[in-house]
């Protein structure tokens, strides 16, 4: 791509103080973190409720616990598995295995012991590092024996915890303290790292070797593992900071409510904040109450989050009534999900904070585009390519057709931030790299100035009577329904039309509204075809850990339900 003569469409689009050129340096993982604790040893790297730990602090654990993975017969290649919540031994683990060059598998908690399974069989994962809490390590402790599971690393919370919150945690959730057995299977968090901190170095190739097992959603089958190497993870965070060209290394301060082992938070809040020498506040989950005052007290400058943490925030009396001080930062990313733009709106009024829509998956590392921080950013766009990112357009029905700007299709991703390919997958990996570019999946368009617009998924659109409906197109003209607070839209199986538009609202507290009411205000927004044609409201919405709006368990629901009255 450097070779290129004529400007790409977008590069017209960027602010001066942003390079689509911008020359990055791929590296290994160990080498950033090398780099970050030289530069920023005394300064703060993790704040876990009130417990700070330096840049220096890190490292040292780092790399005792690499020591201690290698003496346990850990080397290059070797997968770990970490099934971690957002806390200091997630960060040190993730660097840990990178340090004594093997491979992170990153699992959701939250699994149901299935998943855990196949997870484990697929990536023949010997050793997971899981927390001393009994709603997590159980399900860990049931594939000791029945896969290729031999050790699993048990981290305990309390000694993460500053005084006196350690003690008060052991003496009032005792019931919630896992007990480790003494069975040669089970090694604590803390004897993992009482090592001399001198693990063998490891010949690292940052451009081929794998650094992280990245399963995606299994939206269209199984869960597969992106392949993402030590290059395609650099690289990407350093995208990152050229699309935030007012960052102040050594000054920030993050906010980390999203989960560490999903891909938006694992670049965004903590590659990011070891790369910029920022400080990680990290909550173990997302609570909003608690989320609130802490960027009321400890002043973050950038808050990366998705859609729905955005509602909340704008819904919160306390907000609107200037409760809690959102003056601080300076930046809010907006991730893992279309972003409405009344939400958009309504939130940077409220914060004085612009709200950026960025786009990414765990294909890309996960960041592929984003509004520019300094230019202008366009409303219902997924923004522009970062530095060094290619995106085309191609024909759905044939892919290896590259469509004319302005027609709509499907987006292509070509960069340094692209996976290797999928774990054990080739046949999966030849046909999502076709002709050498991602093909994501995803249905949208690029404008005259290079913005890219999300029209929707190819697997969610919903296809009625021939006709081919866009959910989000839908969602938008619903939530500017001012007793909207969220809104879901699903193709829901019809034996006449095929599928039918089904609408799922919950809506905003002391708010009221129906089905008749609703569509009567949509009228004129939506075609007849457009409609939808059934519409719930509910309570709650199911949302997936990250805080993303869940069709699937929507779908999952409303086709039980049909075959239960057929």
């Amino acid at each position: 791509m450097s070779e290129v003569t004529q400007p790409y469409i977008w590069e017209q689009s960027y602010p001066d103080d942003i390079d689509w050129h911008a020359p990055l340096t791929p590296q290994t993982m160990s080498a950033m973190m090398d780099e970050a604790a030289r530069k920023y040893a005394a300064l703060p790297a993790i704040d876990f409720l009130g417990r700070i730990y330096n840049f220096a602090e890190v490292s040292d654990l780092v790399n005792r616990a690499a020591k201690g993975l290698q003496s346990h017969g850990i080397g290059k290649g070797d997968r770990v598995g970490l099934m971690l919540p957002n806390c200091p031994a997630m960060v040190i683990s993730y660097y840990a295995v990178l340090r004594a060059g093997a491979t992170v598998v990153n699992f959701n908690p939250l699994y149901a012991e299935a998943e855990i399974r196949a997870q484990i069989e697929d990536s023949d994962c010997g050793i997971l590092i899981t927390l001393d809490m009994p709603l997590i390590y159980d399900k860990a402790a049931k594939m000791l024996g029945s896969t290729q599971l031999r050790t699993i690393v048990l981290a305990s919370l309390a000694e993460q915890l500053p005084f006196p919150k350690n003690l008060l945690y052991r003496l009032l959730k005792r019931k919630d303290i896992a007990t480790m057995p003494s069975d040669g299977h089970h090694l604590s968090f803390s004897e993992l790292c009482s090592t001399d901190g001198k693990p063998s170095t490891v010949d690292v190739n940052p451009e081929t070797d794998i650094a992280v097992l990245q399963y995606t959603g299994g939206t269209t089958g199984l869960p597969k593992g992106a392949m993402l190497t030590h290059a395609n993870l650099t690289t990407n965070v350093q995208q990152a900071t050229y699309l935030f060209p007012k960052t102040e290394f050594g000054k920030e301060v993050l906010i980390g409510v999203l989960p560490l082992f999903h891909v938006f938070a694992m670049t965004v809040v903590m590659n990011f904040s070891i790369f910029a020498g920022a400080k990680m506040i990290l909550l173990p989950r997302f609570e909003l109450d608690t989320t609130l005052k802490v960027i009321h007290k400890k002043r973050p400058t950038f808050f990366p989050a998705v859609p729905t943490i955005y509602i909340a925030i704008n819904n919160h009396p306390g907000v609107a009534a200037g409760k809690f001080d959102l003056t601080s930062m300076k930046y809010c990313l907006s991730g893992g999900d279309t972003l409405p733009r009344e939400v958009q709106e309504k939130f940077e009024s409220l914060s004085g904070c612009r709200l950026l829509e960025g786009y990414g998956l765990s294909e890309t590392s996960p960041v592929a585009l984003c509004n520019p921080s300094t230019g202008e950013s366009r409303a219902g766009s997924l923004g522009l390519p970062a530095p060094a990112t290619l995106v085309e357009i191609t024909d759905i029905e044939d892919p290896s057709k590259v469509l004319p700007q302005g027609e709509t299709g499907e987006i292509c991703i070509t960069g340094p931030q692209v996976m290797k390919g999928y774990w054990n997958r080739e046949d999966e990996t030849a046909r999502a790299l076709l002709d050498g570019r991602f093909h994501t999946g995803d249905v949208g368009y690029i404008d005259a100035d290079g913005y890219t617009f999300l029209i929707d998924r190819l697997k969610e659109i919903i296809l009625a009577g021939g006709y081919n409906i866009y959910p989000r197109h839908v969602e938008e003209a619903i939530y500017r329904h001012s007793a909207v607070e969220e809104v879901t839209v699903a193709g829901i199986e019809d034996s006449y039309r095929q599928q039918t538009v089904k609408a799922f609202v919950k809506l905003r507290a002391g708010q009221s509204l129906d089905a008749e009411a609703l569509t009567a205000f949509l009228k004129d927004k939506l075609s007849p075809i457009e409609m939808p044609k059934e519409i719930e409201f509910r309570d709650e919405l199911p949302k997936t850990l990250i805080g993303k709006l869940s069709k699937k368990e929507l779908i999952a629901e409303e086709t039980a339900k049909r075959k239960a009255t057929t």
